[in-house]
């Protein structure tokens, strides 16, 4: 069975990344608390309000859409196919039990 792993597992791999990385030469920059890791200058879509280009759309009302899916549902359950009696009488296994629950043989039945 393959071993799952665990969260300490993922920390020490991380750990020992991060000091594979500044024995490399790798430098770490410590950024002042408060200070925005995005770049003013770069303004990303959603922080620059053009997310949303076009205009608003009227919404679909609730109670009439799911009004509308009821009454296809209802339309479907209607809709059931009837089995057709077969011409001949067919014979079936059934089983009989005592008054245990345990089966005791088993008879074929006309239906």
């Amino acid at each position: 069975m393959k071993k799952l792993v665990t969260k300490a597992d993922v920390r020490a791999d991380l750990e020992r990344e991060i000091e594979q990385f500044l024995d490399r030469g790798g430098e770490v920059k410590n950024i002042p608390t408060g200070l925005s890791g995005n770049d003013p200058l770069n303004a990303s879509a959603y922080h620059s309000g053009r997310l949303f280009l076009e205009p608003r759309t009227d919404r679909t009302l609730v109670p009439e859409v799911i009004a509308a899916i009821e009454a296809r549902r209802k339309a479907q359950l209607k809709r059931t196919p009837q089995k057709k009696p077969s011409r001949l009488p067919q014979r079936r296994r059934k089983t009989i039990f005592d008054d245990f629950g345990e089966p005791l043989r088993t008879v074929w039945v006309d239906e």
